[in-house]
């Protein structure tokens, strides 16, 4: 297996290690060659991991370009907020007391290296913190109240590591980079009384109130314990067995935090955190539908130093995409190159790389629902009125915000609709999922992987009623079994 080592700049890097290639950030992700590649390590050392930065971005691409990456997105994830720092450490805390109890002053800060510290008293602790976080330069700072608290946990570059710990963070560097096997936090799955998150002020629920209804009354006659919870429970749910999540998700909203604590504490859950990561994040899911030859609409990703390329390759007018776009939102149509430069201005200034797309313009897109590999409804979603999108955020009448839709039996969905639909679940793994699919000129392309599909009452269930929430339940009791 090929391994690389991305850091930001090769030039400042300190280390030197046998058989390893060391490549810049840039190099990564512009460079298509590493996409072709089929195996390969990457040790992400970028300097920042913070949401949509460079560093961010070598993760979550290595990710969907079927490498193994190191740290994972989800280790960025749960680094960058402290609250799911806290969650995931609640396992080990008891290691945390033990080690620092000697400690004379209030306050304490850990330098870890590849899972090492420079003492050995601090070696468990070290390693425990790299198991759950996979970061390979990590400084964890503690304060003291009634018992040891971590107050901050960041990456650090290694221009940040003191003079007098370089010679042994080298050791340690070619100790961590001889294995062939690394450490990997292990996931779990559980249980049997249900929670159903639900945020009461959501824009874009994704499932309406009749429909809640039905899940907790089917759940009932299925020997479910169900229970409607809000983002102000999150001290509850290890209360329960299972968390099905019906709220919008985002990485930085609440919808991760609980699928994150529900998979640290044994909980059944749909949708799971990966899911989340990857179906919320446009950049992620060009790299991976475009890997797997699936196709969609002419899709770039872009960057400060290939913006003046992509009209020329998608024409006008195009589609530009946050890469944390949901319902709609952050995606933005460009009819003329000034509109193209404004937009893209606006958009990098959030994000390092966005996404282009080439305009398709259609009467509906096919939704096909998945769960767990199977397909269990398929709906056709028509345009606003007067819109280029299913939804119409900018509509001065509410009900003409979204269009119109029908529900069909799976058997009159063309054949390859369904194939693309299956082939892209398969992408992110087991869970519920809605496949948005044009067909323009006898050819199906797939738009969106949505992690959190609608299940509206009346909508979705048109054709199968009560079975589309069976079928949702079943799954979550087949965690638990």
């Amino acid at each position: 297996m090929n391994k690389y080592i991305v850091v930001n700049q090769p030039e400042k890097w300190k280390f030197s290690i046998d058989n390893i290639i060391v490549i810049s950030s840039q190099e990564y992700l512009t460079n298509s060659t590493f996409s072709l590649i089929k195996k390969a390590r990457i040790f992400n050392l970028c300097k920042d991991y913070t949401y949509q930065t460079k560093g961010y971005y070598v993760s979550l691409l290595a990710e969907a370009r079927g490498h193994l990456a190191i740290p994972t997105i989800k280790n960025l994830v749960d680094l960058n907020d402290l609250k799911l720092v806290k969650i995931v450490s609640e396992d080990f805390d008891d290691v945390i007391q033990q080690s620092l109890k000697n400690i004379k002053s209030r306050e304490f800060t850990l330098s870890i290296y590849f899972g090492q510290n420079v003492a050995q008293k601090y070696k468990e602790l070290s390693s425990l913190f790299y198991k759950h976080f996979q970061v390979p330069f990590l400084r964890v700072k503690f304060s003291f109240n009634t018992k040891w608290n971590i107050q901050s946990i960041k990456a650090i570059s290694e221009s940040e590591i003191p003079a007098e710990h370089l010679e042994s963070v080298h050791e340690f560097a070619n100790q961590y980079f001889s294995k062939k096997r690394y450490d990997t936090p292990k996931l779990t799955k559980s249980d049997f009384d249900l929670a159903i998150l639900v945020n009461p002020n959501d824009a874009a629920p994704p499932s309406n109130s009749k429909a809640l209804r039905k899940f907790v009354d089917i759940a009932e006659k299925m020997n479910i314990y169900a229970e409607i919870i809000t983002p102000k429970d999150l001290s509850r749910l290890t209360s329960f067995d299972a968390l099905f999540i019906r709220q919008s998700t985002e990485v930085n909203n609440e919808a991760y935090a609980f699928a994150r604590k529900a998979q640290q504490e044994d909980i059944a859950i749909i949708d799971y955190p990966d899911a989340i990561l990857k179906c919320c994040n446009k950049v992620y899911m060009a790299e991976a539908l475009n890997n797997a030859n699936i196709a969609t609409p002419k899709t770039i990703i872009v960057h400060k130093d290939n913006r003046n390329e992509v009209i020329t390759q998608v024409g006008l007018p195009c589609v530009l995409k946050a890469p944390d776009s949901t319902f709609s939102f952050g995606v933005k149509k460009a009819k003329t190159e000034e509109e193209y430069t404004t937009l893209v201005d606006e958009m990098l200034k959030e994000s390092d790389l966005i996404i282009a797309q080439e305009f398709c313009p259609s009467d509906y897109d096919w939704r096909i629902g998945i769960i767990d590999d199977e397909v269990f409804y398929a709906c056709k979603y028509y345009m606003a009125k007067g819109h280029w999108q299913i939804y119409n955020w900018k509509a001065k009448k509410k009900k003409e915000q979204d269009g119109e839709s029908d529900c069909l039996p799976i058997e009159k969905v063309p054949k390859k609709v369904i194939q693309m639909a299956l082939k892209s679940a398969k992408l992110i793994g087991k869970g519920l999922y809605g496949i948005d699919i044009k067909v323009v000129k006898n050819k199906p392309m797939v738009i969106e992987i949505n992690d959190n599909p609608n299940i509206d009452f009346g909508v979705e269930d048109e054709y199968y009623g009560d079975l589309i929430y069976t079928k949702i339940l079943s799954a979550l009791k087949t965690r638990l079994q």
